[in-house]
């Protein structure tokens, strides 16, 4: 930054007037010396912190070495908490809160006298909400990602958060498990700080930052135990504050090559579906265009290279021993846009030289010999789906991939819950379920129940996936041939809405193609007579995300957040 460029915050702390005064004395009452006033960069941490977030409980501490950075490099550092998202607590989704956090981010950088943002991120939604808070004001931005957990541990084998829930409960509901047994496995699933250690949409999220080049090279991977994940916070701290004297800001390193090449990584490394929603809001936010198609088109093709659960056999704690991401982004580089710039103002090539040898190849493939030859997520589209639906093949089982089945349909949530185990269910392995009214608006806040647990009376023959069909999202440690984010979805009148009981429904995976076999003049009759349901909501901030929440194909922002409103605030505040 040239010396002559007046900082953000001079127009707070360097004022000699009435509110220089305030501002400053203020601040002093922590101890803060004039010294500190002298026009340096006020970095701003934003602290996800909370204790009813267990992934990012540790925060505290990483703080405190981002400070260490920040003062170490001449910067004047300040901690701020936003609105935390802990996925396994907040009901009745944390996803119905991510543009909530996303507001609360934006307007608490924007308000602030800070000059460079550092974001502490961990579980799913904190990374893609603080971002998009950020994206939306424009400043120099960092990520710094709060690391999985320690690999699960239990009766010799290694389990992994998430994923085997699922799998508990198919054990407890088939007796292979019991209640006792389930209750010490949950202590060896979670056992040390961080966030889950598979490729859940948590781990996603730190791999789709490192990609886009938010965070320094290497962070995704670092389990939160570590002791470099520490100097990685401090070593974040030393960089933002050059990235502020270089008004490296975040829009010069979310570009479009810079999405394209997080797509792909996403696919080689068996990311979450749940990366489509949150990335294509980023975009939003940023100002890029990025259809939901070009995930299919630009992503598909990409080999599987990280054998991770829920696609694999692996933990994040083996990934970051057999090298981490940078190892990936080697293997990936004919198929990356290679000049584009990441916080350390060099590109990924730069970043990674000398770090990019495999240490266990068992854990991450050569691109030469992948697990999967086509792995990234797919677009399906069709009656049933207008606007689009997804799926990860990877977690997907390939007899299914082309299947027509009976349609089992539930109303609700509830209504699934109800009847899904009972003897008297019409269902067999060849049907496909249908889960209505779990999108954005519906549930509200498209939560993760995608992959519906199959019916007992089917677990208990051995049965392990089905298709299935819902407007909701699923976990990124779960697995099965589920389709999801269909749009338009069920509550505003998509076509979703209108399935029922005994419809046949076509999935064909190759040719992008989801069908129900009904006449148009069938469905014009069922839409005459269908009612929409009435909203979750009457007033506060659900009444407010029903009403201007986009689909699912949109990224599910807010209408009025598309786009950014910039870092200047013009007037006093007193």
């Amino acid at each position: 930054m040239n010396n002559q460029q007046k900082l953000r915050s001079h127009d707070w702390f360097g004022r000699k007037d009435k509110d220089g005064i305030i501002y400053r004395s203020w601040m002093k009452n922590q101890g803060m010396p004039n010294d500190l006033f002298d026009g340096r960069p006020v970095i701003g941490i934003c602290n996800t912190f909370s204790e009813l977030t267990p992934c990012n409980a540790h925060f505290r501490e990483h703080a405190e070495m981002v400070k260490r950075g920040v003062l170490e490099a001449g910067g004047f550092p300040v901690e701020f908490p936003v609105m935390s998202l802990g996925e396994t607590l907040l009901k009745p989704t944390a996803m119905l809160f991510r543009n909530l956090a996303s507001m609360d981010t934006e307007e608490s950088i924007r308000g602030n006298p800070v000059d460079g943002v550092v974001l502490l991120t961990g579980c799913d939604k904190t990374t893609p909400s603080t971002v998009m808070g950020a994206a939306s004001v424009g400043l120099p931005t960092i990520v710094v990602p709060g690391g999985p957990m320690l690999n699960g541990k239990y009766k010799g084998q290694d389990i992994g958060s998430g994923t085997h829930v699922w799998k508990f409960d198919e054990d407890m509901k088939t007796g292979k498990m019991t209640h006792e047994d389930c209750e010490f496995a949950e202590s060896c699933m979670s056992r040390s700080i961080g966030h889950c250690m598979t490729m859940g949409t948590a781990s996603t999220m730190a791999c789709m930052v490192e990609s886009l080049g938010l965070t320094l090279s290497g962070a995704a991977a670092i389990p939160a135990a570590d002791s470099r994940k520490k100097q990685l916070a401090q070593l974040s701290g030393r960089r933002i504050v050059n990235m502020v004297r270089e008004n490296l800001t975040i829009d010069k390193i979310l570009t479009r090559e810079a999405f394209e090449n997080a797509i792909k990584v996403n696919a080689a490394v068996g990311g979450s579906s749940n990366f489509i929603i949150h990335l294509t809001a980023i975009a939003g936010r940023i100002g890029v265009p990025l259809a939901l198609e070009e995930f299919d088109t630009i992503g598909s093709k990409i080999p599987l290279l990280l054998n991770l659960m829920p696609s694999g056999k692996y933990l994040m704690e083996d990934f970051f021993y057999a090298g981490g991401l940078p190892v990936i982004l080697n293997e990936l580089k004919d198929h990356l846009h290679k000049n584009v710039v990441t916080v350390t103002g060099k590109n990924h090539h730069e970043n990674i030289k000398g770090n990019i040898d495999c240490h266990n190849e068992n854990v991450i493939a050569p691109l030469t010999k992948p697990l999967m030859a086509e792995a990234g997520c797919v677009v399906v589209k069709g009656n049933l789906a207008l606007n689009g639906a997804v799926m990860k093949p990877s977690a997907a089982s390939p007899s299914l991939m082309k299947h027509r089945g009976r349609a089992v349909v539930f109303e609700s949530i509830e209504d699934y819950h109800a009847r899904i185990d009972t003897p008297e269910l019409d269902i067999d392995e060849t049907c496909v379920m249908v889960l209505k009214y779990v999108g954005p608006v519906g549930y509200p806040g498209m939560p993760e129940v995608g992959n519906m647990a199959l019916p007992k009376k089917l677990l208990q023959k051995g049965i392990t996936d089905m298709v299935r069909i819902s407007d909701g999202r699923m976990s990124g440690t779960a697995y099965g041939t589920v389709v999801l984010h269909v749009s338009p979805e069920s509550a505003i009148g998509g076509n979703l809405a209108l399935v029922q009981n005994g419809d046949m429904i076509e999935l064909d995976v190759e040719q992008r193609r989801l069908h129900l076999d009904v006449s148009e003049e069938e469905l014009a009759k069922r839409r005459a007579a269908w009612m929409p349901p009435k909203p979750a909501a009457s007033r506060g901030y659900v009444s407010l995300y029903i009403k201007h929440v986009l689909g699912a194909d949109k990224g599910a922002d807010l209408d009025f957040l598309q786009g950014n409103s910039g870092s200047t605030v013009t007037r006093d505040s007193h």
